[in-house]
């Protein structure tokens, strides 16, 4: 996607399959894309789209049994990370690549305080002794707004955005160069959703980390992105800079997902909403995914493959009607 000859994390044509009950569920479907360093790319689509299953395979967290990833490369600053063996990814998670978990209540341990959480990410990735470490992790959650004379307090204490602002710094503990955000702000109140994008964009700066954000909030991405890829039943459809999409969106899905957010300046009465579901990963249609709810479908649409095309410099879509598939 990206032309940066600066790319940091380059992923090319993975495949992830969930086996369940001799079906197989076809979760992510030849997905290629690029962050540059530095920047943040937002992948947003409909739930079960394939997002979090996508980042989870960047961090090999993927549970096996049942997924498994049936092809592609993940390549993070050279390497492969697919190739790598189970140790040396131990050395990756925490240090080089960190993922903040979309819900903060069940990302935390409750029997341990915030502060020794820090604490042992720091420990395991740095050569701290024990009483530096704990000042380190004081100072980190000072950096994201929670006061250090809270360590020993425990996750109960705290409300949800301040178990967020936690996750947060254990994430950021050892200065990660790729950050994971999966919907950092869907378990949170509605009052607090817009602090967190706004403080992972100031701590992003602060330390130059590079950025994965899964989110179906247009509104956290328009905040936070640099670059934007559209997900639809595990494929990217359509891909570019966030003025590209947001400007000039091209494939039926995205503007369909435009279609259904509400605008203050416009006298309509109703939203428009996406007709219909999203497939069954188990028996995806032939053609392009979404021709059952695309309001201009034709024959061609529901037959071979739907290939990607530069429609502007960098700006890729995935549709007929676009570049002439």
């Amino acid at each position: 996607m990206s032309t940066n000859k600066e790319v940091f994390l380059s992923v090319k044509n993975l495949e992830v399959s969930y086996s369940q009950a001799r079906r197989e569920v076809r979760a992510v479907n030849g997905v290629s894309f690029d962050v540059q360093k530095g920047k943040t790319l937002g992948l947003v689509g409909e739930t079960g789209a394939g997002k979090t299953t996508i980042a989870k395979a960047i961090l090999r967290i993927l549970p096996d049994p049942p997924a498994k990833v049936k092809s592609g490369e993940i390549f993070l600053g050279g390497e492969d990370l697919l190739k790598k063996k189970e140790e040396d990814m131990l050395d990756v998670r925490g240090k080089k690549i960190a993922m903040i978990f979309q819900d903060p209540m069940t990302a935390l341990n409750p029997l341990m305080t915030v502060g020794d959480q820090i604490l042992e990410v720091l420990l395991l990735h740095n050569d701290y002794d024990k009483a530096a470490g704990m000042r380190e992790a004081g100072r980190m959650l000072e950096t994201v707004g929670i006061p250090a004379e809270r360590y020993a307090e425990y996750p109960h204490q705290f409300s949800g955005g301040m178990k967020q602002r936690v996750v947060i710094a254990m994430a950021l503990a050892c200065n990660p160069e790729l950050l994971l955000a999966d919907e950092p702000t869907t378990a949170l109140d509605v009052t607090i959703q817009a602090q967190v994008p706004e403080l992972i964009n100031d701590l992003k700066m602060k330390f130059g980390t590079s950025m994965i954000l899964i989110t179906h909030d247009l509104g956290v991405i328009a905040q936070t992105c640099d670059d934007v890829a559209v997900i639809y039943a595990g494929k990217i459809v359509e891909s570019g800079t966030k003025e590209d999409v947001f400007d000039h969106p091209a494939h039926p899905y995205t503007l369909g997902l435009f279609g259904s957010l509400p605008d203050i300046d416009s006298r309509t009465s109703r939203l428009s909403p996406i007709a219909g579901m999203p497939p069954d990963p188990t028996n995806l249609p032939e053609g392009c995914s979404f021709h059952p709810r695309c309001p201009h479908a034709t024959d061609a649409c529901r037959k071979g493959q739907i290939t990607s095309r530069e429609i502007t410099p960098g700006h890729f879509c995935a549709c007929i009607r676009e570049g002439g598939n």
